[in-house]
């Protein structure tokens, strides 16, 4: 009765194994297509936008697509090490966070000169917002400073 058990959470095991690599396959076709794509629609949006003579907003926008694709990128990444190792690698995450921490505070200082026009509240607002997202990022860095402390090896891995 002992073999047929491990024998069937063998069967179970490998089989939800399979599972996990066709989803990790899909997910990175997904993201991988979805990077593609964002970075012609933002190559395309640029040259329109300079075109028609906005050559400020043009750049903001292409930054923030740029980051934006970034992320996908590095959850692409995510996936690939995921799929690669069946293991879950946080610092990655980590990463995808700061980034996105960036971009936002990259767009709001890009509408600082917007903010006087929307009133004390907006402005208020936006000068919390800042302080949180630095505070994000200083917390995100002081995590990945710590896992490379503990392990190594993790500047290789995001390389």
């Amino acid at each position: 009765m002992k073999k047929d058990q491990e024998g069937t959470r063998s069967l179970v095991a490998r089989a939800f194994t399979w599972v996990e690599d066709i989803v990790y396959v899909g997910l990175g076709t997904l993201l991988a297509a979805s990077a593609l794509l964002l970075l012609g629609s933002g190559a395309v949006t640029f040259t329109r936008e300079v075109a028609g003579g906005v050559l400020a907003g043009a750049v903001i926008h292409l930054l923030d697509r740029l980051l934006l694709t970034l992320m996908i990128v590095e959850l692409l990444y995510t996936v690939q090490v995921s799929f690669r190792e069946h293991t879950l690698v946080p610092e990655p995450f980590l990463i995808v966070g700061m980034v996105a921490a960036t971009r936002r505070i990259l767009v709001l200082t890009a509408e600082f000169s917007e903010l006087p026009n929307r009133g004390e509240a907006a402005f208020r607002t936006s000068m919390i917002e800042l302080g949180v997202l630095s505070l994000m990022i200083v917390a995100f860095v002081a995590s990945l400073l710590m896992l490379r402390n503990r392990n190594p090896n993790v500047a290789s891995r995001l390389t």
